[in-house]
C-alpha cells in the first residue's frame, strides 16, 4: 500500500494558535539557529558534500490546575546537502516534531522528580510528511537536585524504528556561582560564563542524528541515517529582557550520510568546520 502524504499546515496552524492565546502559558519560547558546514572531500570516493542546518523550536509552558507543570513544543529541523560524489543524496531533509512533557514529584523521595516526554514526529525528504515517515520517540528520566548548585539526571529515551531504539540519558547541571553554569546535559552540553549584563561566555557540543524517509531514483520511503558530532565555543549577546543572540565556531566530526540498506551507498565526511548564529525569544 502507498503511505499517504500528510501536509504540515495542522502543525502551523497549531503553533500559531498557541502563540497568539496566552492566558494559562507561564512561558513561551523560541530557539532558532543555523549552522553552515562548509564543502569538504569524503573518504574512499571522489567528490565533496556541504551541509547547513537549521532548526527552529517553539515551547510553551504552563501548570494544569496550577500545579502540574507542561511543556508543549514544536520543532521545524532543515538539513540542506550540496552533493557531487558519485552516491546520490537527497538535497534537502525535513523534520517536523511536536513534545509534550510533564513533571511530576516522587512521593517520599526528597527532591527528586519523574520527567515524562512523547515526541510525535515525521521524518522525510520534501515539505509534505508520509504516514510512512512517522515515528513517536518517547523518554523517562529522573531528575534530582540534592543542593541549589547540583542536578542530576538518570533515564532512557527510545526511538522506536531507529537503528538505535534505547539510549541513556545521563547527564549534570553544576551551578558554582551566580557567573559559571556547567550544563552538562544531552541535548545540549555547554559551560558558560555570565562576563557581564549584556555578554556570555560559553563552550559547546553536541550531536545530530537522524533517520529520514526518502525517495532514491524509483525506491521511495528509503531510510537515510544522519550522524555528525561538533564541538566550539562563541560569544551571547543579551539584547533585552526577552532577546538573545549567540555566534559560535569549531570542529565538526563524525559525519556520514548512510542508506540503511548498505547496497544503496554511504558517504563518510571528513572532518571540518562549522559556524552557528542562534536566536532566543523568552516572553
Amino acid at each position: 500500500m502507498q503511505s499517504g502524504k500528510i501536509k504540515s499546515a495542522p502543525f502551523i496552524i497549531l503553533s500559531a494558535f498557541l502563540f497568539f492565546y496566552k492566558p494559562i502559558m507561564a512561558e513561551t519560547k523560541i530557539d532558532s539557529y543555523f549552522r553552515y558546514m562548509p564543502s569538504r572531500s569524503v573518504d574512499a570516493q571522489s567528490g565533496k558534500v556541504e551541509i547547513m542546518e537549521a532548526d527552529s523550536e517553539c515551547s510553551y509552558g504552563f501548570k494544569a490546575f496550577d500545579k502540574l507543570p507542561f511543556k508543549l513544543s514544536l520543532d521545524n529541523t532543515y538539513i540542506g546537502i550540496e552533493n557531487t560524489t558519485g552516491v546520490k543524496l537527497p538535497a534537502h531533509l525535513v523534520g517536523l516534531t511536536t513534545d509534550i512533557e510533564t513533571t511530576l514529584p516522587i512521593f517520599n523521595v526528597d527532591k527528586t522528580y519523574l520527567s515524562l516526554g512523547v515526541s510525535p514526529s515525521f521524518y522525510g525528504d520534501d515539505w509534505g510528511f508520509r504516514s510512512s515517515g512517522f515515528r513517536i520517540p518517547s523518554r523517562v528520566f529522573f531528575i534530582h537536585q540534592p543542593t541549589e548548585k547540583w542536578t542530576f539526571l538518570l533515564g532512557v529515551a527510545f526511538y522506536p524504528d531507529f537503528e538505535n531504539e534505547v539510549l541513556p540519558i545521563l547527564g549534570f547541571i553544576y551551578k558554582p556561582n551566580d557567573k559559571l553554569t556547567f550544563e552538562i546535559t544531552p541535548k545540549r552540553p555547554n559551560i558558560s560564563y555570565i562576563f557581564n549584563d549584556k555578554i556570555t561566555l560559553f563552550g559547546e557540543g553536541g550531536s545530530s542524528f537522524g533517520e529520514f524517509e526518502v525517495t532514491k531514483d524509483n525506491l521511495k520511503n528509503v531510510v537515510l541515517r544522519y550522524r555528525q558530532t561538533h564541538l566550539g565555543a562563541g560569544i551571547k549577546y543579551k539584547v533585552n529582557k526577552f532577546i538573545e543572540s549567540s555566534l559560535s565556531c569549531g570542529g565538526i566530526f563524525g559525519r556520514s550520510l548512510k542508506y540503511r540498506d548498505n547496497s544503496l551507498g554511504e558517504v563518510d565526511i571528513k572532518n571540518g568546520v562549522y559556524t552557528e548564529l542562534r536566536l532566543e525569544i523568552k516572553i
